[in-house]
């Protein structure tokens, strides 16, 4: 596995803990927080997804 697959794994992984915190989590500023963190993380993820398949393409 690359770096960059490494990466992506882990935006992944952050992203969907954070929408499960997002999702327990009671104090709606926090639930808005770890929504938007978790939002943050996928579109990290999206860009390594697409960096992966550049380099994969090359």
């Amino acid at each position: 596995m690359t770096e960059l697959e490494d990466r992506l794994e882990r935006f992944e992984t952050l992203t969907a803990e954070c929408e499960l915190i997002a999702k327990l989590a009671t104090d709606s500023t926090k639930r808005e927080f770890y929504l938007k963190l978790a939002e943050h993380y996928y579109e990290l993820a999206d860009e390594t997804r697409r960096a992966v398949a550049t380099r994969a393409a090359a």
